[in-house]
């Protein structure tokens, strides 16, 4: 998850432009031979070109002959591509990064996966996915003491369910990816090794390969354990694959590969045809760079708007774009992953840049405009060969052939600002009888192009809760802390996190930039008089809400876990009840005629008129809230010194707090906790944050389905306002 990569082209463009083109330690000037020293496996991931055209020439020798080297020098063994299991993969395009928690991957209020009409909209607004990664635990993992396995185990229908999402998938001719997390360290072990859990599941859910999140690579044994659990389990690491590993890791990302003005060459991608990278700069609204890159190497793209919980959406341009591609390369992804292919042939527009691709008697040229104005007219000037027909693929319209006797063929057409561009030529019996069909099914595409570059953004709203909330009480009901009302400047403090946290524009940017570091927000506050419980409900009021109201919730996955028989575990009587979910909250709530705090509501009451940093003071006192000593949670008044200004324990320390701040963007549904609690995970920056917090800190916890929402450190206490 890293994690911008953080490879300068700059330097090495300057040196083609100068006339030296540098590939790792090798150096080749124009017109000399190139040298014949031995390959450094330390390439850059993408090899800038150079601006020069006259270069070009050298350029490719010189990419051919670092091909050759490398290849003898490894020793290179392409078996695994050749096994026909893996027989996918050079057309495996497409691949989206689903969060399982998305809104429209799963339906909470209906209980069930909505895999079809995901893989619909995937179709109808990007043209399809070949494969899918189901990410499941960060950026909640961390929470609790649960792994990374666990998410997958405890999602809505458990292992069935999932294996149902991906027998879904494979209906529809997609791949599913699990996501493997090595930093995953801090949480509860399962006595084995990870990757003997992940082979479970594998095993289980019938997935398709593992995407190896934060890793440039496997370990050794990967492939013989994923080879033993069936043929055509593929790797994909997330960070630059080194080539030395390429002739067992099928695919990678190709992640912030930041490219040359005249595009580059994909390092892994030029030496071994059939590995696919899919390209990805998650947190750019601007596509066009990664498009480009893709269609220029004849590789991939990754579809990734939901970004850990912040929306960072196509825009219709680049969704334009990768509709009008995909179909080309999937049907001529022989082409797209064979030996016939020469970067960077010569086109009529400075600007305008092209491959060609050959072979199985036809020859395929992709374009794309650097440009920010559109071209228009003569692209490309190729030599014709015998009884060739020639093609616009993007149009979806033949051109009409060359005049008899002609040495040069001009291919004309329309590259949009930013846009791309295909031709074909081929004679008839290499065309195959369905190209009719599939021209009119890209004429139909190219209608449909939207050149619209604007972020489309989706607001961020706060969910209504399903009842009216109770009346006001004329004053503070027992057991509660009375809190006159205040106006004034409220500060609340937080982690900078790749799930944002104010749900709008903002946070695209902050998280591209801030990564980790402290945020605050600033607000302006007025609060009503309201009352707050002096303590966390507790088990035993927990259980005489169960006992009186009879309430049952439709998913009961994880409700109380820390149960027995719905019977409070002897000696945690009067400790914070745990395992319930907000809706599990707000059914206790409204049946005792309050509600939940607000978030200011809740921070005020912890910190008071003079705006302290912990509940008793300015300083971390861990002899004053249970701060993770005893292992597990404490009786709630066990720490009357550490009561905040207004009398109310337990504000800091032993667990977090629902508060009722539910909000949406249609895609993402998240609440802000408080108070921090007795866990902590260890290990990584990735977790979420864990141990007491100040009065002042809130987490952005996404919400996916009560069975992972409920927590064994999450808890709540009531509000109610005060007036009438």
């Amino acid at each position: 998850m890293n994690r911008r990569s953080f490879l300068t082209v700059t330097a090495l463009t300057a040196m083609a432009e100068a006339g030296e083109l540098h590939l790792g330690s090798i150096t080749v000037r124009s017109g000399e031979p190139a040298p014949t020293m031995e390959p450094e496996l330390d390439q850059p991931p993408l090899i800038p070109a150079p601006a020069d055209p006259a270069q070009w020439g050298a350029f490719r020798a010189e990419l051919t002959a670092w091909r050759t080297r490398m290849r003898r020098h490894l020793d290179y063994d392409d078996s695994l591509y050749r096994r026909p299991e893996f027989g996918w993969v050079p057309s495996s395009f497409a691949c989206c990064f689903v969060m399982m928690c998305d809104q429209a991957f799963y339906d909470r209020a209906g209980g069930r996966y909505m895999i079809d009409s995901f893989l619909d909209e995937g179709f109808h607004r990007h043209g399809g996915y070949d494969s899918i990664v189901l990410w499941h635990a960060y950026p909640r993992i961390g929470l609790d003491d649960r792994n990374q396995f666990d998410f997958y185990r405890e999602a809505p229908g458990g292992i069935p369910g999932l294996g149902r999402v991906v027998a879904a998938c494979h209906r529809r001719n997609v791949k599913v990816y699990l996501n493997y997390n090595p930093w995953d360290t801090g949480t509860r072990r399962e006595g084995r090794s990870d990757l003997e859990s992940l082979i479970e599941l594998l095993r289980r859910l019938d997935a398709d390969g593992i995407f190896l999140d934060t890793l440039n690579r496997g370990a050794a044994d990967f492939r013989s354990r994923l080879d033993a659990v069936r043929p055509g389990l593929v790797l994909e690491s997330e960070l630059a694959l080194p080539v030395e590993n390429v002739h067992d890791h099928h695919l990678s990302w190709a992640q912030w590969f930041g490219d040359s003005e005249v595009p580059g060459v994909l390092r892994n991608k030029w030496f071994e045809r059939r590995h696919m990278q899919h390209q990805i700069q998650r947190w750019d609204v601007d596509h066009t760079e990664e498009l480009h890159t893709a269609w220029m190497n004849g590789s991939g793209m990754l579809v990734w708007e939901n970004v850990f919980g912040t929306w960072v959406g196509w825009n219709p341009r680049d969704c334009s774009i990768l509709r009008a591609m995909l179909p080309i390369q999937r049907r001529y992804a022989a082409l797209f992953c064979g030996e016939g292919w020469t970067p960077l042939v010569p086109t009529a527009h400075r600007g305008v840049h092209a491959s060609l691709w050959e072979g199985d008697g036809l020859r395929l040229w992709t374009l794309v405009n650097r440009a920010d104005e559109a071209v228009t007219g003569t692209l490309l000037s190729v030599p014709p060969l015998p009884g060739e027909r020639y093609f616009d693929l993007i149009a979806g319209r033949e051109i009409a052939p060359p005049g008899d006797e002609v040495t040069t063929v001009v291919l004309k057409g329309d590259l949009a600002a930013r846009g791309i561009g295909a031709f074909l030529a081929g004679p008839s019996q290499s065309l195959g009888t369905d190209l009719d069909a599939f021209l009119k099914a890209q004429r139909e595409t190219h209608q449909r192009r939207v050149w619209i570059t604007t972020f489309p953004t989706r607001p961020t709203l706060p969910v209504s809760t399903p009842s009216p909330p109770p009346a006001p009480c004329p004053q503070a009901p027992p057991g509660m802390a009375s809190i006159s009302a205040w106006r004034g400047t409220l500060i609340t403090e937080f982690r900078i996190r790749e799930c944002g946290f104010l749900g709008d524009e903002t946070d695209r940017a902050m998280v591209a930039s801030r990564l980790h570091q402290p945020g605050r927000l600033q607000q302006e506050v007025s609060l009503a008089a309201y009352a707050m419980d002096l303590t966390p409900v507790t088990n035993s009021d927990y259980a005489l809400f169960l006992k009186e109201s009879g309430y049952r919730p439709v998913h009961p996955e994880n409700f109380l876990k820390h149960w027995k028989d719905r019977t409070v575990p002897a000696g945690l009587e009067e400790h914070p009840v745990v395992w319930v979910d907000l809706e599990d909250a707000r059914a206790y709530a409204r049946w005792t005629g309050k509600r939940l705090p607000t978030g200011e509501e809740w921070q005020f009451a912890a910190q008071g008129n003079d705006g302290r940093v912990y509940p008793w003071g300015d300083s971390m006192e861990a002899d004053r809230c249970n701060a993770g000593g005893n292992g597990g949670t404490t009786p709630v008044t066990r720490y009357p010194n550490g009561r905040s200004p207004f009398g109310c324990y337990d504000l800091c320390g032993n667990t977090w707090e629902w508060t009722e701040t539910e909000h949406s963007d249609g895609r993402t549904r998240f609440c802000f906790i408080r108070g921090g609690s007795f866990f902590q995970a260890a290990g990584s920056d990735w977790y979420l944050d864990g141990g007491p917090r100040p009065a002042a800190f809130a987490v952005k916890m996404l919400l996916a389905w009560p069975g992972l929402d409920r927590c064994a450190t999450v808890g709540f206490r009531c509000a109610v306002s005060l007036g009438g």
